[in-house]
């Protein structure tokens, strides 16, 4: 338990609404950020659009929501693109009421890639620090980053080494990882003859590559995740042949684990620096071995001969290559990776001792 209770107050993706998908693995990183530190004695309350429902293990926080029109995610602009805040906007709302409510807290957590929060950092009265929930993908925003990394790096962190390092940092980075509640995923000792695919359905998250090595090796590719650019998900389906490609849709932690885990590995093919990587810890926590690319966050998750096979980004052919090593892997030593390294419990210290120290408690 925390040698001291603080009061927490921590705003959400201004994608989507809490459950929906849309805010894609920041909403699981809320949910065990928020139960994780409720579990060790604090107070939690989440702000998030309206319509937003707690996760499952959060329900002793409070919810507060706001109206508005969703951000235009990072993503899906250029590097160079200005910012933009849409007419009736969430994202300015939901700071509008967290710098009103801002005494009643010993600090904000802020866990959007967005200018604005990071530009109010040195503004508020009370601290406010961001866990910082993608890599780099806008040249505003890191310059607000590195900002504040030499106002007070403090006031950062990050989920991996490889995500800090996209940044310009005056200190050597805090690391949080993330964390899972490992009570949610069953391991599985006997899967199917079937590759696995997790994600938001978009052009950044490569599953074009997975389809095809998929069909290089005749194999069904299960998938599962928001179909966010339908027009993309109907292109990649055309570019291999008919069957290939079994999709799943969108499902809640309970439905993905129990499929999930039928899977004889995981292909993981994101075509950016992504942070983490979350569907790789809950493919592993099932006991589903990964084969990713090199490159950013899986790419540190990924031990290969342990959990998985890396092999080098965008080479389709080396990624169905790897697929026979990676099933030749002891499915328990991918669980028990995750239990020493990903629980929430562990997370949740990690989180702790950084808010104790950018605090200077």
């Amino acid at each position: 338990m925390a040698a001291e209770a603080l009061r927490l107050l921590v705003v959400s993706t201004p994608v989507g609404t809490l459950g929906s998908g849309k805010g894609g693995g920041v909403e699981l990183t809320l949910a065990s950020l928020v139960a994780g530190l409720l579990e060790r004695g604090h107070g939690l309350t989440v702000l998030a659009a309206s319509g937003s429902r707690l996760p499952a293990g959060c329900e002793r926080a409070r919810l507060w929501t706001c109206p508005g029109v969703d951000q235009p995610s990072w993503q899906h602009q250029r590097r160079d693109a200005p910012v933009q805040i849409p007419v009736n906007a969430l994202l300015p709302r939901l700071w509008q009421r967290a710098v009103a409510e801002q005494a009643g807290f010993d600090a904000l957590i802020n866990l959007a890639y967005d200018w604005l929060p990071f530009w109010l950092t040195p503004q508020l009265a009370t601290p406010l620090l961001h866990l910082v929930s993608m890599g780099s993908v806008a040249e505003a925003t890191d310059a607000v980053i590195a900002e504040v990394a030499r106002w007070d790096q403090r006031r950062l962190a990050f989920h991996t080494l490889t995500q800090a390092k996209d940044f310009q940092l005056p200190e050597p980075p805090v690391v949080v990882g993330n964390g899972f509640d490992l009570r949610a995923y069953a391991f599985c000792a006997a899967p199917e003859p079937l590759l696995g695919w997790v994600g938001r359905i978009a052009p950044e998250k490569g599953l074009e590559d997975a389809a095809r090595a998929a069909a290089l090796l005749g194999r069904r590719l299960a998938v599962w995740g928001l179909v966010e650019d339908p027009a993309y998900a109907a292109a990649v389906e055309a570019s291999v042949s008919a069957g290939t490609i079994d999709w799943r849709g969108f499902l809640p932690t309970a439905q993905l684990q129990a499929e999930l885990g039928r899977c004889a590995a995981l292909l993981n093919t994101p075509k950016w620096n992504e942070a983490y990587g979350n569907v790789v810890v809950e493919a592993m926590a099932c006991g589903v071995p990964v084969v990713a690319y090199r490159r950013g966050g899986p790419g540190e998750l990924v031990q290969p001969g342990v959990n998985g096979q890396l092999v080098p980004p965008d080479d389709v052919p080396a990624l169905a290559a790897a697929v026979a090593g990676a099933e030749a892997l002891d499915r328990r030593g991918c669980r028990t990776w995750v239990e020493r390294s990903c629980s929430r419990a562990a997370f949740a210290e990690r989180l702790e001792r950084w808010l104790l120290a950018a605090l200077g408690r």
